[in-house]
């Protein structure tokens, strides 16, 4: 029995050393900021967050940036937000690039997100596994807290393998 305990301790000091290193216990720093313009090369999708396609456009993004025929920072575009309809989702799924005169790999095209709107801005030190769940709740707490409308467009990136950043402008 006492075995049984140990080898459970072990395990359960195991999951939160895992998730420690996820950024499980980091907390979002959350503030109104004004946007600057980005350049996102990527990819539409349109349909279920199950669906394959969806994982097939994060991989290609991955991908791009691993064999460096992109040069930027995986990052993505929503347009609805799929807690409110359902499972289905409006994305674009890419690499927020420098610039807009980078040659686009075949199947890519370019969107452009404006600068100078109002927007709240969060920021976590969370894996990418865990940085969105992360970032969401807080943007959607801080609105509801400050008493503020927010769009349906929802700009993330990921500057590094344990940093993310989501963007969503408010409502004027």
């Amino acid at each position: 029995m006492k075995k049984l305990l140990y080898v459970m301790a072990g395990f359960a000091i195991l999951l939160l050393v895992f998730y420690t290193y996820l950024g499980g216990f980091t907390d979002p720093e959350v503030t109104i900021a004004t946007s600057k313009p980005m350049y996102v090369a990527g990819q539409p999708f349109e349909g279920s967050v199950e669906d394959e396609a969806l994982g097939n456009a994060f991989q290609r993004a991955a991908q791009l940036l691993e064999q460096n025929e992109l040069q930027g920072t995986l990052g993505n575009i929503y347009y609805n937000n799929p807690d409110n309809s359902g499972d289905s989702i409006r994305a674009f799924i890419g690499i927020i690039i420098p610039d807009s005169t980078v040659k686009l790999p075949q199947g890519y095209t370019l969107r452009k997100v404006p600068g100078g709107r109002k927007v709240v801005h969060a920021e976590v030190n969370a894996r990418v596994a865990m940085a969105p769940g992360k970032l969401y709740e807080a943007v959607f707490d801080y609105a509801k807290e400050q008493n503020l409308q927010l769009e349906e467009y929802y700009v993330e990136w990921f500057p590094a393998d344990d940093e993310g950043v989501l963007e969503v402008p408010v409502k004027q």
